[in-house]
């Protein structure tokens, strides 16, 4: 937990900046019940070509809010450290749910996974916008690196998983 707190403290002090405190939180709505990743996949829906992964990425999302943020947050219980230190300046609104795993950054890992999985092309898009997300809940004060990570490691797992076994299920044939 000791280097949690000197990350977050890191992270203040290398880039906090008049410029962060207005980009971060315009990056982290972006992220605010995985309405990018929803668009994306609804988006993805529309085109012939990518409408079954457009299923993959919806279903991957739901899958993630299931288990993430309905289950394992439950669980876990963590505090936040806007909940802890409550002498930061917050930026964005306090969130009421519980900090492990990120589900900003669960849902990110999802949809990028399997959008990156689907052409990689789409990757160089979609991978700097969920690092950008998770950093940013970050530097907001409302996650712990270690929640990041746990959000990280769950939705990619359930991204690559979603991917895998949807493939099969819904016979798509990789181009």
């Amino acid at each position: 937990m000791a280097i949690d707190w000197l990350i977050l403290e890191k992270i203040q002090q290398i880039f906090g900046s008049g410029f962060c405190d207005w980009f971060m939180p315009r990056i982290t709505v972006l992220g605010n019940a995985g309405i990018i990743w929803i668009i994306i996949g609804v988006a993805m829906l529309i085109s012939k070509k990518y409408r079954k992964y457009g299923v993959l990425v919806l279903a991957g999302l739901l899958i993630g809010l299931i288990i993430g943020n309905g289950i394992v947050k439950n669980v876990v219980q963590r505090a936040r450290p806007c909940w802890i230190d409550t002498n930061f300046k917050m930026l964005i609104a306090i969130p009421k749910d519980y900090s492990f795993p990120s589900g900003h950054t669960q849902a990110s890992c999802i949809a990028t996974t399997i959008i990156t999985l689907t052409n990689k092309k789409f990757g160089w898009v979609v991978i700097p916008l969920t690092i950008l997300i998770a950093f940013s809940r970050m530097y907001l004060y409302v996650h712990f690196p270690s929640d990041i990570l746990g959000g990280a490691v769950l939705g990619i797992t359930i991204g690559a998983l979603t991917y895998v076994y949807g493939t099969k299920i819904l016979k798509i044939k990789k181009e």
